[in-house]
């Protein structure tokens, strides 16, 4: 990346466009820059989990997911050059098998919440299931190959686990829903 941001304000999306990692200037509205702001959202949501007390492997899985988040980032700033490989599949893949082990299997659908992180987690969950359909009207529309959908689809699996685990070692569990409950 040779061209690094030296100055913040440039004025230059005053008019409703963004450039491209390849100098391409888009309208930001368009799909991709769509992609890329809910890629960048999810990338601050697990940031703000970050903030909390977590476990050791569970904060250094998330911050490796940044970097991951980042590399498609940049995947979906440079049409056509891909960033994002078989091996952060692998990677994520392993990391719901590690932390899914010790979890009871789930008997009832559960309620985002919990202990503040798990709740997090759960935010992050759901954004990271929209920049997941954001990809996927973007590859209708435009070349992107599989890997960054397959990507967000596993990593909204892992955060899902990932608030399981944190419910736990906040001293909680998961919250179950009750088909049917009244209020009151």
């Amino acid at each position: 990346m040779a061209n690094r941001l030296s100055k913040i304000v440039t004025r230059t999306g005053d008019d409703g466009s963004t450039g491209l990692s390849s100098g391409e200037r888009i309208a930001k509205d368009q799909p991709r820059v769509a992609a890329m702001g809910d890629v960048d959202e999810l990338n601050s949501n697990i940031g703000l989990l970050l903030t909390e007390t977590l476990p050791d492997a569970v904060r250094e899985a998330l911050v490796s997911i940044q970097h991951d988040l980042f590399d498609l980032g940049g995947e979906l700033s440079l049409p056509g050059h891909t960033l994002v490989s078989e091996a952060h599949l692998t990677r994520i893949d392993g990391l719901i098998e590690q932390f899914n082990v010790d979890l009871p299997p789930l008997r009832e659908f559960i309620l985002p919440g919990g202990c503040r992180a798990a709740a997090l987690a759960h935010v992050a969950r759901t954004v990271c299931r929209r920049a997941e359909r954001t990809l996927v009207g973007l590859r209708q529309s435009e070349n992107l190959h599989t890997l960054p959908v397959q990507y967000l689809n596993r990593l909204s699996d892992l955060l899902f686990v990932l608030a399981r685990v944190l419910n736990r070692t906040g001293g909680g569990s998961d919250v179950q829903w009750q088909q049917g409950r009244k209020a009151g």
